[in-house]
């Protein structure tokens, strides 16, 4: 569990909702579905129509990594390819092929069998970055389609508060709803604004955020591979795989 991202959507709707107490208001004057069913409808519909199925289905998946990010143990990982150079020198490439049913990551497994079959480094290298761009690419747009809503979702927001308004306007001759009237108005726009800022925009960066990790893994694991086709010393690959971070 990521517990900043809890936080961070906790203390921003509480600052939200204790403002609203802090100035006189109500928290239930800032509950209305009306305005929340045009925002949300109307900020899902326009993603939507501008995503195709699988990117928008991708990106909707994608949403749990904010509070559960998928897990990488850099230091694993590196043990791990430090393993294989250490069996590779001792034993062969083609000794790595009994390691390839135990690994889960596609990626691993398809980098592993190249090695097995022989395939020279720089093709080896070849191959897997364009795996690496292609998979990048499906996940970056399946993050962006939060942005996306990020830029929708004020608008729609003004969009509900000006039909709000037509109603008032409709029942000037009671001036009674008027105050009521206006103030359920602009509910809408606090939606679009707050939706967007609190959560569309931050989930977006977010997503982004834990892809990039994702990429440096694929990319650190790449060139251990090569190192691996290279005959590289298993120190120096490890020493050069720590140089990724964590």
């Amino acid at each position: 569990m990521d517990s900043i991202s809890l936080i961070g959507i906790t203390l921003a709707l509480a600052a939200i909702l204790v403002g609203q107490v802090l100035e006189g208001g109500h928290v239930g004057s800032l509950i209305q579905p009306t305005a929340f069913l045009i925002v949300i409808g109307g900020t899902l519909g326009a993603v939507m129509l501008q995503s195709s199925a699988a990117v928008f289905r991708t990106g909707m998946q994608m949403a749990k990594w904010v509070f559960v990010p998928p897990m990488q143990e850099h230091s694993i990982l590196i043990e791990q390819v430090v393993n294989w150079s250490q069996v590779a020198r001792k034993e062969g490439l083609l000794s790595l092929e009994s390691q390839i049913p135990a690994i889960d990551d596609p990626f691993i497994q398809k980098g592993l069998q190249l090695l097995v079959d022989g395939v020279e480094p720089e093709r080896l290298r070849e191959v897997l970055e364009v795996e690496i761009d292609t998979w990048e690419g499906q996940l970056k747009q399946g993050a962006k389609i939060w942005e996306a809503a990020g830029g929708y979702a004020p608008t729609i927001g003004i969009l509900g508060a000006v039909m709000g308004l037509i109603h008032v306007m409709e029942n000037l001759s009671d001036p009674s709803k008027l105050g009521s009237g206006i103030a359920v108005a602009f509910v809408a726009t606090i939606y679009g604004v707050g939706s967007a800022n609190l959560i569309f925009l931050p989930v977006a960066k977010k997503l982004l955020g834990v892809v990039g990790t994702l990429v440096s893994m694929r990319e650190m694991v790449l060139d251990g591979l090569v190192g691996i086709a290279n005959g590289d010393n298993p120190r120096i690959i490890e020493s050069r795989l720590k140089g990724y971070g964590g």
